[in-house]
């Protein structure tokens, strides 16, 4: 494999998190980056696991560092961007990309809190993370991660983002040390900039590295995740495995699905949505049953009962489409379109 020169070896990392919005977003940052930036920059945005993407030649063509999707075992160098893939974690270890069929987050695979909890392990004061346009709270972990290791901190300010939410739960749950416009966050990197490679990381907290290593393994890989920390009473949406707490806003099952509560919150309120459909379904073809079999009866009791069957079923299945139109009042928040 090729070994970066000095000259190409990054002087930092940055690692970047989107979701909804996120495209324009990134397009600016790409845009305002300098083109002496000597840190590698890592890019996540939230796609569907079979959805071609194309964001790498997208940040090629907006600002003036090249960009391209991440190579496995790819090395990092300096003032290069490297865009996450479909279906797969990015990571780094020991300078290197690793691209990681491990178990998804938040039902995201890629997902951003993975990345920059790696980064916060291999470079610790030298990451940098910042959180941009999205719904929900992906990014927010990672970022606890980056801080804990004495990294830096960034968030895009909520009234430059077309979808505010991840930036404003990053606000509100991390000591986020700068907001900055995706246009500006490239000047402030670069002002911030570290001089040097200023030595050791320090001895990583071992329930972050555990969880680093579940993310760069097979989707369903040998660990202990009960080691982690202790019951919540809560069960995986994905896998109806238990869910043991590992501090505040943070639950992994067995198989080591990640949830923070936002993203759970949202996953149940999907899963009983799909279930009420899956009832309204059932309710309006018992009524339509009910109605034919009522016709082809001679026996005029029967025929009343089948008949008062189908509009029990059809009263049940009103009310169901009433709960139904009300969702996204009653239970939560507009989905991440990804």
């Amino acid at each position: 494999m090729v070994t970066p020169s000095a000259d190409d070896a990054p002087l930092g990392v940055v690692g970047v998190g989107a979701s909804a919005g996120g495209v324009e977003a990134l397009k600016q940052f790409a845009a305002g980056l300098p083109p002496d930036l000597r840190q590698a920059v890592l890019v996540v945005l939230h796609v569907a696991p079979s959805a071609p993407s194309v964001l790498g030649q997208i940040l090629d063509r907006s600002g003036p560092l090249p960009a391209a999707a991440a190579r496995d075992g790819e090395p990092l160098r300096a003032g290069r961007l490297y865009v996450a893939v479909p279906d797969r974690h990015m990571l780094v270890e020991d300078g290197r990309i690793v691209l990681s069929g491990g178990p998804t987050e938040d039902r995201h695979r890629p997902a951003i809190n993975p990345l920059m909890r790696s980064l916060a392990l291999s470079y610790g004061p030298k990451a940098t993370g910042i959180v941009m346009s999205g719904v929900l709270d992906d990014g927010v972990l990672g970022l606890q991660a980056i801080r804990s290791r004495g990294g830096v901190t960034m968030v895009q300010d909520p009234d430059d983002a077309l979808y505010p939410d991840m930036p404003r739960n990053a606000l509100a749950m991390v000591d986020v040390q700068h907001t900055v416009s995706a246009a500006g966050a490239g000047a402030l990197l670069k002002s911030l900039e570290p001089s040097h490679d200023n030595g050791s990381t320090g001895t990583p907290d071992p329930v972050l590295a555990l969880e680093n290593e579940i993310a760069m393994g097979p989707p369903f890989g040998e660990f202990d995740v009960m080691e982690l920390g202790v019951p919540s009473g809560h069960t995986c949406p994905d896998c109806s495995g238990s869910l043991v707490s590992i501090g505040d806003g943070n639950l992994r099952c067995r198989i080591g699905h990640a949830w923070t509560p936002e993203a759970l919150l949202e996953a149940w309120t999907q899963d009983t949505e799909n279930a009420l459909g899956v009832a309204l379904r059932s309710l309006l073809e018992k009524a339509q049953l009910a109605r034919s079999h009522a016709k082809v009866i001679n026996d005029g009791v029967l025929s009343s009962r089948y008949l008062e069957i189908a509009e029990e079923a059809d009263s049940a299945a009103s009310e169901l489409r009433k709960l139904l139109g009300s969702s996204s009042r009653v239970w939560g928040k507009p989905r991440d379109p990804s």
